[in-house]
């Protein structure tokens, strides 16, 4: 689909803008599926094309290893979703099932399907389960395992941590909903308003992921005024994607510049109160260790 233009000198863009690949240069991420997960969907176009007539043997095996590593590569894309998620994040849970895992033992078990599909009906079955142990060793050497613990949750209560989750997990999906949204409205200037605003909610999303003591000054932000946006965005976009209305689009761009200085205010707070906790506890400490007869320089 074609996109519109919008910079400094287009008739619709601001003067005073950046443009937006000065804005978009920070943003830019690496797909973490990459084709060597999408590859994975050929074999089963294959074993289908190879067995398909070659009697009810074949074809029952053929689909069921089709069937298989299908399902294997789709788990093996969610695998490598949530562990990109994972490592984009100083504080996560480990993956509430491993998917990568269990990718590998599908496709050992498609394998074999696979080969089953190649025998003769009543032949041994020593040589499936070679090939197929073969598969899924091989699949868990290229893809490896998924993170089996937590990291950066020391000290912080499995209650803290679902509540903070939940949070989180809401927020992003207000986000994705603005993003999607966007794209109907296919104006550039106001995308890129959106991804800042986006870059600036993640920021105080990821201040409480790291503490969650924040969660119930940050809560109100993350969730009613998140979907307060969300909305906004639907329904610029549906109106300006049929009328071009310059009226909406400057209400909706000032909308995005007033939620974007009241969230950096809200996480500038939120670390602003984290250092005088440090504070806090420093001199407390101080006073301890003066009253043990200790003087520190």
């Amino acid at each position: 689909m074609a996109t519109r233009y919008g910079g400094k000198y287009s008739p619709d863009g601001d003067g005073d803008a950046q443009t937006p690949a000065s804005k978009q240069q920070k943003r830019i991420e690496v797909d973490p599926v990459g084709g060597r997960a999408n590859v994975l969907f050929v074999p089963a176009i294959v074993l289908v094309a190879t067995t398909f007539s070659d009697g009810p043997w074949s074809l029952t095996f053929g689909l069921l290893g089709a069937g298989t590593l299908t399902l294997a590569a789709l788990m093996l894309r969610e695998g490598l979703k949530a562990e990109a998620a994972y490592h984009a994040r100083k504080v996560a849970r480990r993956p509430a099932w491993p998917r990568k895992m269990m990718a590998s033992f599908l496709t050992g078990v498609g394998a074999a399907f696979a080969v089953m599909a190649h025998l003769n009906e009543g032949a041994e079955l020593v040589a499936p389960l070679l090939y197929g142990l073969c598969a899924g060793a091989l699949h868990l050497a290229a893809f490896g395992i998924d993170p089996l613990k937590s990291k950066g949750a020391e000290g912080i209560d499995s209650l803290q941590q679902d509540r903070v989750a939940r949070v989180v997990d809401e927020a992003e999906k207000h986000l994705a909903a603005m993003r999607d949204a966007m794209t109907r409205a296919n104006d550039r200037t106001a995308a890129a308003r959106l991804e800042d605003f986006q870059d600036t909610a993640r920021q105080l999303i990821r201040t409480v992921e790291e503490d969650p003591r924040d969660l119930t000054a940050a809560r109100k932000y993350l969730g009613v005024y998140l979907m307060g946006a969300r909305d906004a965005t639907v329904k610029f976009a549906d109106i300006y994607a049929r009328t071009r209305d310059p009226q909406a689009r400057a209400d909706y761009l000032a909308l995005l510049d007033d939620l974007d200085k009241n969230f950096a205010a809200r996480n500038r707070k939120s670390l602003l109160d984290d250092r005088t906790d440090l504070t806090v506890e420093i001199d407390v400490l101080r006073d301890r260790l003066s009253r043990e007869g200790v003087r520190l320089d």
